[in-house]
């Protein structure tokens, strides 16, 4: 059974030239460390650099580190005996939590060390948290809170990268409104854009937590769905269908969607992935029948 010490650290006068005031390999050592955390701005990449040093003093057995929008884990942590917490604060307000999984109690004189450390990690995690979070908005759609363009790019890439090395398929649907040009000109663009926040919810209840779904703008929208099936995309697809006969507002307004599906082909590079993609949703707007024959995976 676990046991959870938390630890708040004191709001005292301390500053960053107080880790100097030490021995000079002591000093060497902080400074090593301090130029080593400035040289990246990845979270993960932080925490790791961070447990080599912690590794010097202390026998543990994982490092993990949680903030409110982000979390981390060292490299090869695991499980042990106990859980050890301790607060991060940063200005005297609270920012995280950093827990180290041990065997052992920390003695009182490797609690003081790690103290002193975590004056040295605070700034460059607080860097590396808000470089995070700018990433996140400069990926996402401010409307629907959805993945943006530039974030489907990625991922589609990374995803075919993925099932090419797992040798599984992954599927991709495009979405659309059909008639949506109508409901803004009939009722307002401000209607228009609650009718595609409503639409982007209803995305989300259909998808698995595995799959990702994304506003490419306007009223096109796309699903990436890993480890994909005929049968999966096809659940999806009703799913949508029906979370939005569901919907009040979407009901109300008589909102209909087109959907096409496809799934990668061992000789497709995203062009081509997306073109087809493309194209089935052109043929469900025609009205023409699907044929998945067309999009098996080659």
């Amino acid at each position: 059974m676990h046991t959870v010490n938390v630890v708040n650290h004191p709001n005292s006068k301390f500053n960053a030239f107080t880790l100097f005031q030490h021995s000079e390999q002591q000093s060497q050592r902080n400074l090593a460390l301090l130029e080593q955390l400035q040289t990246t701005l990845d979270i993960k990449q932080l925490i790791n650099i961070f447990a080599i040093e912690v590794a010097k003093y202390l026998d543990f057995a994982g490092i993990y580190f949680k903030h409110a929008e982000v979390s981390a884990t060292a490299r090869g942590s695991r499980q042990a005996k106990e859980a050890r917490q301790f607060e991060l604060k940063l200005n005297g307000q609270f920012f995280g939590i950093i827990t180290y999984a041990v065997n052992m109690p920390i003695s009182m004189g490797n609690n003081k060390i790690l103290t002193e450390l975590h004056q040295l990690l605070i700034n460059p995690l607080n860097n590396a948290v808000q470089y995070h979070q700018a990433m996140q908005l400069a990926m996402q759609d401010s409307l629907t809170q959805l993945g943006n363009r530039r974030c489907f790019d990625e991922q589609i890439k990374r995803a075919m990268a993925q099932a090419t090395r797992r040798d599984s398929r992954v599927g991709l649907i495009f979405c659309d409104l059909n008639k949506f040009k109508a409901i803004n000109d009939s009722f307002g663009h401000a209607m228009g854009d609650n009718v595609l926040v409503h639409f982007a919810k209803a995305l989300r209840k259909s998808v698995r937590d595995t799959d990702c779904v994304f506003r490419f703008g306007g009223d096109e929208f796309a699903i990436i769905v890993a480890d994909a099936t005929e049968p999966s995309l096809t659940v999806i697809e009703q799913r949508v269908y029906h979370a939005m006969s569901q919907d009040i507002l979407l009901a109300k307004y008589n909102v209909t969607s087109s959907l096409g599906l496809a799934f990668m082909k061992n000789s497709d590079n995203v062009t081509r992935f997306l073109l087809r993609a493309d194209k089935a949703l052109y043929s469900q707007k025609m009205n023409m029948p699907r044929k998945f024959s067309i999009v098996f995976k080659s």
